[in-house]
Order: structure tokens, then sequence, then C-alpha cells
């Protein structure tokens, strides 16, 4: 007979990947075990086993739901009224926000991802290749003139923003809300100040 699924399944395998975000970002991957894993969620080994069935699988579930809904959130904004510089701002705003709260999230994306196998690596790179679009994007609109006409100017560009705002935590760790839309605006200033001397 199958087993059913218990009414809090979801938030168990929640519960999970947070604590294993923590572990992983704290540890490493290659040295946590699932034994710390335990301990850091409040629940036993074979518990996990019933909704992981290795560290594996719990890393690419951590990188899965993070990424998915990174992407979600940035690439669902309505900037389709904004002006280009209006739509740099908003989007620069947003995924400073969709940030927070997952600083351990994205420590692993960074050291983490490699250990997965291609084919799980491949459908992560194209969830962080939409987001990248979205900034492209914006910055193409901006400058039309010196980044829509040249794909390496705008790819530097696009990818100089993300390392503005990739980095972020690791000097303003647990930053609220009010502390990253004024870094939202620092970036944005920068960015639309320098894009059209490129």
């Amino acid at each position: 007979m199958a087993r059913t699924i218990a009414k809090d399944h979801d938030e168990k395998r929640a519960q999970i990947l947070k604590s294993a975000a923590k572990v992983f970002a704290e540890a490493g991957f290659d040295r946590a075990s699932m034994t710390q894993l335990a301990r850091e969620c409040g629940i036993s080994k074979a518990n996990i086993y019933h909704y992981y069935d290795s560290k594996d699988a719990v890393l690419f579930g951590v990188l899965d739901t993070y990424l998915s809904e990174l992407r979600d959130r940035v690439c669902g904004v309505d900037v389709s009224a904004l002006s280009p510089d209006q739509r740099l701002r908003r989007i620069v705003s947003k995924i400073l926000l969709a940030y927070q709260g997952a600083d351990h999230e994205h420590q692993v994306q960074i050291s983490a991802m490699g250990a997965l196998p291609e084919d799980q690596q491949k459908l992560l790179r194209a969830y962080q290749r939409e987001l990248v679009q979205v900034v492209s994007d914006a910055l193409a609109a901006v400058a039309p003139t010196t980044l829509a006409r040249d794909s390496e100017k705008l790819r530097s560009a696009t990818m100089s923003v993300f390392g503005m705002l990739n980095w972020y935590y690791m000097w303003n760790s647990g930053a609220g809300s009010d502390a990253r839309e004024a870094y939202a605006d620092v970036v944005a200033n920068l960015t639309l100040g320098g894009v059209g001397r490129l």
C-alpha cells in the first residue's frame, strides 16, 4: 500500500531545504553531512531520507527552489509602463529584495552548484540566464546607441550590475528592505551615470 503524504509534507521539505542551505553555506557542501543536516533541522536522519534520497538531492532541491522562485519574482515584474531608467531601477530593486533572507542559498549557489550532475546544472543555469536577460534587456533600453549594438559591452555591463548585487551579502548580511532599497539606488545611479560613457 502506498504511503500517504503527510499534511505538512511541503512545510517539512521547505524546512529541510532552509536548514540545508545554512549547513552547506557554513560547513561547505563537501564537508557537510546528513547527520549535521538532521541536527540543524531538529529531525532524524531517517526522516530526511523520507524526503530526499541523498545529500546531492537536497542540494539540487535547495538550488532549484531558490533559483526558480528568484526567476519567477524578478521576471514576473511588470515594467511595461515604465521608462527605461525606471525599468532598470525597478529590476535592480526587485533582485535585491528577492535576495533578502536567502544569503545561505545565495552562497550555496556560488560555491556548490558545480557539485551537481551536468543535466541539473543546465536547468539551474537556464534560470540564471533568464535573470541575466532581464537585466541585459533593461540596460540595452537605457543605452541603445552604446549597448544595444555592442553585445560585448552589453554583457560586460550586465555582469557588472550582477557583480554589485551578488556580493552585497558579504558586507551587509541580514540587511532589511530599507537598506536594500537604498543600495539598489546606489547601483542604479552608478549604472545609469556610467553606461552612456561606455
